[in-house]
This record gives C-alpha cells, structure tokens and sequence, in this order.
C-alpha cells in the first residue's frame, strides 16, 4: 500500500495530503474499485496532522494511504502558506456520501463499522433511503474487544462488501484499516470519524451558511461538547502553521 505517485500533494509536518477535489477523489475512488487490490483512503483533518507528530505509525498510515484528502479549513489554509493550495476542502462526511451515491450505481456492497450500538445500522437505513439500489452488506458497531478482531473481519470478507467506512474516530479508525485492509476483501477502505452520526441524524451538520464560512467545525464542537478534545488541537495546528511552517513542502 502506498500513495500514487501521479497525484499532485503537499507534505505538511511530514503527513502527504494530496490535491484533488472532491471530483477528483470520486473519480479515484471509482477507479480503485475496478482494480484488483486493496486501497484505503485517508481524511486528513488537523487533529490527524497533529496525532501524527507524536505517532510515527500512524504518520506512516497517512502516507502510504493510496489517497489522502484534506479534510478541514485549516489543512486547506495550511497548504496556502506552503505555497501548494489544495483545491477545496474534502469533508469525510460528503465524501462518503458521494461513494454511496456511486455504489448504488455501480451495485458495489457497502460495509459499515463503527459508531455507538444501533448507528450503523440506522445509517445504512438512511443511506439505502437516500440512495435507492444501495447494497449495505453488513453494519456493526464499533464497539468490541481486540479479541473480537479477527471474527469482525471475517464477517467483512464473508458479506462480500467492496466498499468498507470505519468509524472508531482517529486514529484507531485507520490503525484498524492498516492492520485488516488484506483481510476484508473490500477494494476501498475508509476511516469516516462521526459521519454515522451525521447520516442516522443523532448529530446535525451545520447550516449550509455556516459550512460555507468554513465554521463546521465550530459549530460541531457547540453542538456536542464531546469534541472539546478534538478541537483542542485547532490553535495547536494553528502554532505549527505560523511558527514551523519550513516543515511544509510541494510535491509533484
């Protein structure tokens, strides 16, 4: 597993995040799945880019993902001041959307795992409603003992799902991904964070005003105080940018 090389990216504080806009990753993502291997996609938001300078495996998880997309208003402003912009933000949520939308097109199967007891299920409800001729071959919650690994995954490789979301928040979503990707059967793999929540509709995403001022993230962080951590890690990204930004680089 490894990034391709015929993506334009940006390396910021040693994580690659590569440069295309949504249609681009749907474009992508379609072609992975007519290949006969693996892939996994990574979200990278700035919690993930932060995780990572503490967590070299998970740094090594973010580069060798086939796509990495940039998943938050400050990778996008990051990659400005690098001097390589991404074209847009790519949020996780709306990416997963668009590969539902693609897989009732195509008939690929869904799988999701994740997210608290009844979720997944409610969201692949949600999903099938939304997307008429979506397959969700399988839906479970994300939590479960390490013991319990090995049946989870083999449960994923038995439904015949092509298309894999995990959504056990960063970064034991993509450590799961890494550890099992051989193992599923699917032919694309991604960690989602909260989407479940968003698609079952226990947690609402912001106004589309509110998304169009780049606030989603304020505005998921005053609607659920859970996300106090995460959001945490916003003015430290924001050091990084400003006062060490000679660990960002352009790659073609």
């Amino acid at each position: 597993m490894s990034g391709t090389g015929d993506i334009p990216s940006v390396t910021l504080f040693g994580c690659r995040v590569d440069r295309l806009p949504m249609e681009g990753v749907v474009i992508r993502c379609s072609e992975f799945l007519r290949e006969d291997r693996p892939h996994y996609v990574v979200t990278a938001d700035t919690s993930a880019i932060v995780i990572a300078q503490d967590d070299e495996p998970f740094r090594g998880i973010i580069n060798d993902a086939d796509l990495v997309t940039p998943d938050s208003i400050g990778v996008v402003w990051a990659s400005k001041r690098a001097g390589s912009p991404v074209p847009e933000r790519v949020p996780g949520v709306d990416t997963m959307e668009r590969l539902c939308e693609l897989a009732a097109k195509t008939g690929d199967p869904v799988y999701l795992l994740g997210a608290a007891p009844g979720v997944a299920e409610m969201a692949a409800n949600a999903l099938c409603q939304r997307f008429p001729g979506l397959k969700v071959s399988g839906a479970r919650d994300g939590f479960f003992q390490p013991d319990d690994e090995p049946d989870i995954v083999r449960a994923i490789a038995e439904s015949g799902a092509r298309i894999l979301f995990v959504a056990l928040g960063i970064p034991k979503q993509e450590k799961f991904i890494a550890r099992n990707l051989a193992s599923t059967g699917v032919r694309l793999a991604m960690g989602v964070g909260g989407s479940f929540d968003c698609f079952a509709g226990i947690v609402k995403r912001a106004p589309t005003i509110v998304r169009n001022f780049q606030l989603e993230w304020l505005w998921r962080t005053l609607s659920n105080p859970k996300k106090w951590r995460k959001a945490l890690t916003l003015p430290q990204f924001a050091f990084m940018v400003l006062f060490h930004h000679k660990d960002t680089e352009a790659q073609r």
